[in-house]
């Protein structure tokens, strides 16, 4: 048994993910070097040293929540505890948070700062995963089945937004809303849901516009006209996409060479977190960043893939939330840097300085891991006598159809 569980592991993500987080740590190395030096007077390799103690403990997690059966998380007991821990870690923030970057997000443990809102968006998969799992009997009934979930994933993304760390919240409400649509509720219930949200904003929206000053700070509003006029603003709000841009022209299709950047000598603020991927561009080019790309694109597809193909609905739910995550922060980052969409302080996905966003990843890699293992080892090594009537405990996405074909096989007899 334990050789067929060996072979029905997807090496392919494990192995995706490990280069990916070691090309991060190169990079981070040649983003950071002259910064420790010149900004913190730090060793040249501090933060190089401190990534990979940081990938440490993410391996050790990963490898953990690798072997470690999924299904357990699905325990009312443990979803109980786990959601009371994120939220009162949300409020800490509040009391003990340290400020950075004009958000109050981190907590400082001893010598190191952890950020509670990265591992929320962990707790919100598992959390919404479970919940509509067990809901699919009756998962269309919008107070019972519906709605209770849907206040915890607004009430954590509200403590989100008011450290302030937009960011972070949009990434949350955007993961629980996937994890929603593909729960298994019918058309019709989402169109429902689509309505009230639109009325929801509409009765908001002038409210938000009268207190514009409270729902957005001083910093969020220069990223916003940053965004919309970099040029115009470049030595101020500004400052921080141009020098993105001339690094991304910089590097062309093969780049200026590993450890050659220009706008990383004191140019571009945040070089080797928030803006990493502008390093790549102009050290390694087109080629660089296309690796980066692709590994994170592969990640993501292959994680819909387990999510569509799982029998389970919760194991079903847990793939496509993970996937969604890393597809919804890369996008966010990627847009920030390239000027799609306002800078907003979000994290490239394995590649960027970060202990809290780095072992909460891996955290989410190794579930991955364990269900596509298990959806494996299910279609290959799982012997059945007899062709079994449908199960409920199926993925969401095909509960309906199953449930329809028991109905007329019955009627048949």
């Amino acid at each position: 048994m334990f050789k067929k569980i060996l072979k029905s592991y997807d090496y392919s993500i494990i192995a995706v993910y490990i280069l990916l987080c070691l090309f991060g740590l190169v990079m981070i190395y040649s983003s950071s070097m002259v910064m420790a030096v010149q900004w913190y007077e730090y060793p040249a390799d501090f933060f190089y040293q401190n990534q990979k103690l940081n990938l440490l403990a993410a391996f050790t997690v990963f490898l953990f929540f690798a072997v470690f059966p999924y299904k357990a998380f699905r325990n009312k007991k443990f979803l109980i505890v786990m959601t009371i821990i994120s939220v009162l870690g949300l409020f800490a923030v509040s009391v003990l948070g340290h400020v950075t970057n004009n958000a109050q997000s981190w907590i400082q443990v001893g010598a190191r700062k952890v950020q509670p809102s990265e591992f929320v968006k962990i707790s919100v998969i598992i959390y919404l995963s479970a919940v509509y799992a067990n809901k699919q009997r009756y998962i269309d009934q919008l107070n019972k089945g519906v709605f209770p979930p849907i206040i915890y994933l607004v009430f954590v993304c509200f403590l989100i937004k008011i450290e302030p760390d937009n960011g972070t919240a949009a990434i949350t409400l955007l993961i629980g809303l996937m994890i929603i649509i593909c729960s298994g509720m019918r058309l019709k219930t989402i169109i429902k849901l689509i309505m009230m949200g639109v009325l929801a904003a509409s009765l908001l929206a002038p409210f938000v516009i009268l207190k514009l000053d409270k729902f957005f700070t001083a910093g969020n509003m220069k990223r916003i006209s940053g965004f919309l006029d970099p040029f115009g603003t470049a030595g101020n709000e500004g400052f921080q996409l141009v020098n993105s841009y001339l690094a991304i022209g910089s590097g062309g299709l093969k780049g200026l060479g590993l450890g050659q950047s220009i706008q990383k000598m004191g140019y571009l603020p945040e070089a080797h977190t928030d803006f990493i991927m502008a390093v790549i561009a102009e050290e390694l080019g087109v080629f660089g960043v296309g690796f980066v790309v692709l590994g994170l694109g592969y990640i993501v597809l292959r994680g819909f893939y387990v999510g569509i193909r799982s029998r389970d609905p919760f194991g079903s739910m847990l793939a496509i939330g993970i996937a969604g995550m890393i597809g919804i922060q890369t996008f966010i980052n990627l847009g920030g840097m390239s000027g799609l969409i306002p800078i907003t302080g979000v994290p490239l996905p394995f590649i960027s300085y970060g202990g809290s966003s780095i072992v909460v990843l891996s955290i989410a890699m190794g579930i991955l891991t364990n269900v596509a293992m298990f959806r494996k080892y299910d279609e290959k090594f799982k012997t059945k006598k007899t062709t079994p009537e449908p199960k409920l405990e199926s993925s969401p996405l095909n509960y309906r159809n199953e449930t329809k074909f028991r109905n007329r096989s019955k009627l048949n007899i």
